[in-house]
């Protein structure tokens, strides 16, 4: 289902009678601002007598709280809050349809009616880090923004006319303690082996959904040698990929680019890597006949 326009439903005033529509955008600017995931629900429906008119709304943060504005009291709050929170981790929108009339059997709020509220995720981009500079990194950042990702690039000797599409350039990080990734959150370290078993150290410290180092077979074995010795485990090294991206043959920096980019596709949307036509001929089975057609057609 696609967003509910703000101007379609006018923001109702809360239990206290003032109007929270301005705490609302407020909450909004703050929560998006600080990067922290959170939901609007929005009632779209009523039928009966309900204590949320159509068109109330509420911010509700990631702890499942809600934050600002009112979509209802007691148990109405506690299953839209519930499904926010499921709604958060799947980063999918959902209906919810509130029975108000049952004690026993609806949320225990007998008004007589009923509401049906429309919950909407809004979670901060996943940030592209990349450590490095050259073509490299260079084409990452490109299709990162392309792809919808912030971007943040880590490195000395970083010019930034040729990263247009990064958010933010850091060129005074050496020991790279900017380096901060959230757990939803990519790293690829692209440093030509001018300190990449630091700055993956750095990045195994964290939380990253993902982790790579664009490096050479060789290179790749070196830099996992040097963090098992820092102590990391051997669970610790599988989170890491390298060397990185999918087999595609790749040859120029822009190919080998397209297959770090493609794995980061690959594990944000749980794709199998297999090639389209083969999960086709997987998912449909063979019409009746069909080889009978074919040979006919051949021979024909």
């Amino acid at each position: 289902m696609s967003s509910i326009p703000w101007g379609r439903f006018p923001v109702q005033p809360g239990p206290s009678g003032k109007s929270v529509s301005r705490d609302i955008v407020d909450v909004l600017v703050e929560m998006r601002a600080g990067r922290r995931p959170h939901a609007v629900a929005t009632v779209v429906e009523i039928t009966g007598s309900t204590s949320a008119k159509t068109g109330s709304k509420a911010v509700i943060d990631e702890q499942g709280r809600v934050v600002a504005g009112w979509v209802g009291g007691g148990c109405a709050e506690l299953m839209t809050c519930s499904q926010a929170l499921q709604c958060i981790e799947t980063g999918e929108t959902a209906v919810i349809d509130i029975d108000l009339d049952s004690e026993v059997l609806g949320a225990g709020m007998p008004c007589g009616g009923s509401m049906r509220v429309y919950v909407e995720p809004l979670l901060p981009k996943p940030v592209l880090w990349i450590m490095g500079h050259g073509r490299v990194a260079e084409c990452l950042c490109q299709m990162g923004d392309m792809l919808g990702l912030e971007v943040r690039v880590i490195d000395r000797l970083l010019r930034g006319e040729m990263y247009p599409g990064a958010s933010q350039l850091i060129t005074d990080d050496p020991g790279y303690a900017k380096l901060q990734p959230a757990r939803a959150d990519y790293v690829v370290v692209a440093t030509q082996h001018k300190g990449d078993h630091r700055s993956m150290t750095r990045a195994l410290e964290s939380e990253a959904r993902y982790i790579a180092l664009v490096a050479s077979r060789k290179r790749s074995r070196l830099v996992l040698d040097y963090l098992r010795a820092e102590g990391f485990s051997a669970e610790d090294l599988k989170r890491v990929r390298a060397p990185s991206g999918l087999d595609l043959g790749a040859r120029t920096p822009e190919e080998i680019a397209l297959c770090v980019i493609s794995e980061i596709v690959l594990v944000r949307r749980g794709g199998s890597g297999g090639l389209m036509r083969d999960t086709l001929h997987e998912s449909q089975p063979e019409e009746p006949g069909a080889e009978t057609v074919a040979g006919a057609s051949c021979a024909g």
